[in-house]
């Protein structure tokens, strides 16, 4: 049965990535409902927010396949109770209407959306919830001459998850990495590759 899923998918930052993890979405034919990449809470690692709706057998299988990537590093699916999620979203509404109908501004007010640019022509609010929410503000603004509306991707923090500094210990301990090896002709540089004169 198919539900909604957040798949989290940390990685290094390598041009080429996120078109590699499209494409394993693609041959499956999956449709994204939502993409956000952004810096993690470690440096150089990056962190993708990717939402489908989808079975739970085909998602893992997803997240097993991603992992398979040469820069990711870990891979998560989640479903909606196991994570904490927010939408942004910016509308744009004439100012003579918040001007003028008082129950405008008392519709924003409720649905907690904050004036971000205040100009003599438009007026844009910003707002922040789950899609329900953001959409219903749509519905709720129209008749009033809604300009423009733009929603983000998705951003969620996983609640159960003890962040990835520890769970990358783990896989350390796990799976260590190969023991460093010095190479014994290191130290005859000048006799394995002589100088010469290029």
């Amino acid at each position: 049965m198919k539900q909604e899923f957040t798949i989290t998918v940390y990685t290094e930052n390598h041009i080429g990535l996120l078109n590699r993890i499209a494409i394993i979405f693609s041959r499956r034919k999956i449709n994204i409902e939502s993409l956000n990449t952004s810096p993690s809470e470690i440096d150089s690692i990056h962190r993708f927010t990717i939402v489908i709706n989808e079975s739970e057998e085909v998602v893992h299988k997803l997240v097993r396949q991603i992992e398979k990537q040469v820069q990711v590093l870990k891979a998560y699916y989640n479903n909606n109770e196991e994570i904490i999620w927010q939408e942004m979203a910016l509308y744009k509404v004439p100012t003579n209407v918040i001007a003028e109908k008082v129950k405008v501004e008392r519709l924003l007010h409720q649905y907690g959306a904050r004036a971000v640019v205040i100009r003599n022509d438009y007026v844009v609010f910003e707002a922040t919830g789950h899609r329900e929410e953001t959409e219903k503000l749509i519905e709720v603004l129209a008749p009033y001459g809604l300009i423009e509306f733009v929603r983000s991707a998705r951003i969620a923090i996983i609640k159960d998850s003890s962040g990835f500094h520890e769970k990358l210990k783990e896989f350390e301990e796990q799976e260590p990495g190969e023991e460093v090896i010095e190479n014994e002709f290191l130290s005859l540089q000048q006799e394995v590759f002589p100088d010469t004169g290029y």
